[in-house]
């Protein structure tokens, strides 16, 4: 947690789109890290992190389109801040005994099927199932409008003269 305050602090000292995007990136991992860690199911992490990175993608698009000439000055300072969380994260995930805590009988492959099954069940049973075809559907019809939008020559996206 304090790693994520001290990245927060950190994003508010930064220039450049660039390293605003790798900071951001960084905090996104740490959040999905932490919240994989207290759900049973991995799932929401994965989405949170899609969807952030998909979020990064479409800014770095924007970001080269309309400051392609801008130069990326690397800081000595920085370098350091990030080796220095990623180390720590590193030493946590190794030292907390609670986090690889291979000993259990939780591990099992069996009881790990067994959990998920139990987990996913409601998911796609009768009053959750509308839910779940409904965002499906709007899912896809949101993908539909996207690839629309970004069309190359009648988009958002398009070079500019």
């Amino acid at each position: 947690m304090t790693m994520l305050i001290i990245n927060s602090f950190l994003f508010s000292s930064m220039n450049h789109p660039m390293n605003m995007g790798i900071t951001l990136l960084m905090q996104t991992v740490m959040m999905c890290v932490l919240t994989g860690l207290m759900s049973q199911t991995s799932w929401f992490s994965y989405i949170l992190f899609l969807v952030f990175l998909g979020g990064m993608l479409v800014l770095f698009i924007y970001m080269t389109s309309i400051a392609s000439n801008e130069l990326f000055m690397k800081s000595n300072y920085y370098f350091l801040i990030f080796s220095l969380i990623i180390m720590s994260v590193m030493l946590l995930l190794m030292l907390d005994p609670f986090i690889m805590n291979n000993n259990s009988e939780d591990t099992l492959p069996n009881m790990m099927m067994a959990n998920h099954k139990n987990v996913l069940i409601p998911l796609y049973n009768n009053p959750t199932s509308y839910i779940t075809v409904f965002m499906v559907l709007y899912l896809f019809l949101t993908l539909l409008v996207i690839v629309m939008i970004t069309k190359y020559n009648k988009g958002p996206l398009r070079p500019m003269n």
